[in-house]
């Protein structure tokens, strides 16, 4: 693998982890919507790293969620859970970001947080295994 890639992989690795200290803020704040986006994007971040490991990418949300599914669900190499948390957070951030008096009840989403968590923290072991990347750090 190209020495960009890996460095690419690296760094939406730890953009993934930043969204999920984002959202933790944002939810202690009173800002259950927003919380949402930086859920849904910390899970973005860590599927985009994924496709990378594979030469796979997409500009646009519709089509990384495809490829994931494609590519990692339907092929038992990421659990029927992961690939519905990613729907249930994209469809959410759609929802949060885009729809009229859409209004998150953080007690409702705030469980989402350790589901998006162990989620990122999954994917980064995958993209470490494919890589190689635990012996180099």
């Amino acid at each position: 693998m190209k020495e960009e890639t890996l460095i690419l992989i690296k760094y939406r690795l730890e953009r993934a982890k930043e969204s999920l200290e984002e959202a933790n803020i944002l939810l202690e704040r009173g800002y259950p919507n927003t919380f949402v986006n930086r859920l849904y994007y910390s899970c973005f971040y860590a599927v985009s790293a994924l496709l990378l490991i594979r030469g796979l990418s997409s500009t646009k949300h519709s089509g990384i969620r495809s490829l994931f599914h494609q590519n990692f669900i339907k092929t038992g190499l990421m659990n029927e859970e992961m690939g519905q948390l990613y729907d249930k957070l994209f469809d959410n951030r759609q929802k949060s970001d885009y729809a009229d008096l859409v209004r998150f009840n953080a007690e409702e989403v705030g469980s989402w947080y350790g589901e998006a968590q162990r989620f990122v923290e999954k994917v980064e072991n995958v993209v470490k295994d494919e890589c190689g990347m635990h012996r180099q750090t």
